[in-house]
């Protein structure tokens, strides 16, 4: 990144590209420099892993960090924030008076008997 580019944060540009495979970034008609990024092209081999001697230190580092993490916080549910206790009572079913009616007729009839 050069002056000339730190201006040009969230400016349009024009993109050409050209039958060879080239592709050219201007901005009123001035070529910006830039580099083409293809993920899939990007490889790491297992031998410049390990040619990297900080790697260990750099792992053992991160690993005392997260040991040092304080504990994810308890997650409560709602009912638990805004004080809800369980009576332990149970709903048996419809709660409605008729529903309790046939229910004092259904006992009476059965004490009767």
């Amino acid at each position: 990144m050069n002056d000339l580019t730190r201006e040009l944060v969230g400016k349009y540009a024009d993109t050409y590209e050209f039958p060879d495979g080239r592709i050219q970034i201007r901005h009123k008609g001035i070529v910006l420099p830039c580099a083409i990024f293809d993920p899939h092209q990007q490889r790491v081999t297992h031998a410049a892993i390990t040619k990297n001697k900080h790697l260990g230190a750099v792992l053992a580092h991160i690993k005392r960090q997260q040991d040092k993490a304080t504990a994810a916080p308890e997650v409560r549910p709602e009912s638990a924030r805004t004080g809800y206790r369980k009576t332990g009572r149970r709903n048996d079913g419809w709660n409605s008076k008729l529903a309790r009616r046939a229910q004092a007729r259904a006992a009476g009839q059965a004490s009767e008997n």
